[in-house]
């Protein structure tokens, strides 16, 4: 369904740019019985519910006009919220100094899943802070063997 996606972040972002936002990510998903568009938008102070309802109608209208989706479906905008994915290089650079969970495709020291202070992101090579036990390690995990990363909220 990523053809999907693709079709809609290009519908999408060119309304979200002149807006002033920024498109985080696009999901097109089926849980149960149902398809679920979602359009995740965002700004540095966050966005509000007429922002959301503002993208939405007018994507919608796109969508009416080009029909790309061939079946029904719910269209969701809203804000990527706390444990925001991190996505593209600029999210991760600006997440560096902020709690995240990563996830890889393989393990990297006998583990797949990873959660720490996001210290740097340069030349394709993530480093995260890490603590084990009692002592902190610092991990360098290379972009491309990132399955997800997102913002993790901490109490």
């Amino acid at each position: 369904m990523s053809k999907v996606t693709e079709v809609v972040a290009e519908l999408v972002s060119p309304i979200v740019t002149a807006a002033g936002l920024e498109l985080v990510d696009v999901e097109y998903v089926k849980e149960g019985r149902e398809w679920f568009l979602r359009v995740y938008i965002d700004k540095d102070a966050g966005v509000d519910i007429e922002e959301c309802g503002l993208v939405s109608e007018k994507l919608s209208e796109k969508l009416d006009e080009l029909d790309p989706i061939p079946h029904n479906y719910f269209l969701e905008v809203s804000s990527p919220g706390a444990e925001r994915p991190l996505k593209k290089e600029k999210d991760f650079q600006k997440s560096i100094g902020k709690n995240v969970l990563l996830k890889t495709y393989e393990a990297i020291d006998g583990e797949k899943s990873f959660e720490g202070t996001l210290i740097e992101f340069r030349n394709e090579i993530v480093k995260i802070e890490i603590k084990i036990k009692t002592r902190k390690k610092i991990l360098e995990i290379p972009y491309d063997k990132v399955a997800s990363a997102r913002l993790a909220v901490t109490f």
